[in-house]
């Protein structure tokens, strides 16, 4: 899950109404996109918690949420999957596999 904050994140966050319109401006093209698909965006950022953490796992088991996976490590490279991820160009999710 990624895109830009979005107009109603900066309202959360109590911010001038100027923010709002940047952030409207950053997530437009996501916006759009999301009309196309017929479904809605909306940023949210996430917190270490177990509320937030349940919820997602209730929209993956229904299956609204799918996960896009870069690439998958074995735990033995786990080393070589950090370096990975360094390099700044993941486009997804990399998974360390316990197998």
């Amino acid at each position: 899950m990624t895109g830009p904050p979005d107009p109603g994140f900066a309202k959360q966050l109590g911010a001038p109404k100027y923010i709002g319109v940047v952030m409207g401006l950053l997530s437009r093209k996501v916006h759009k996109q999301a009309r196309k698909l017929g479904v809605s965006y909306s940023f949210l950022f996430m917190q270490a918690n177990g509320a937030q953490l349940r919820e997602l796992a209730s929209l993956y088991d229904a299956g609204h949420l799918r996960p896009v996976i870069d690439k998958m490590f074995p735990f033995a490279q786990t080393l070589e999957a950090l370096a990975y991820v360094e390099r700044g160009r993941v486009n997804g999710k990399v998974v360390i596999t316990l197998d």
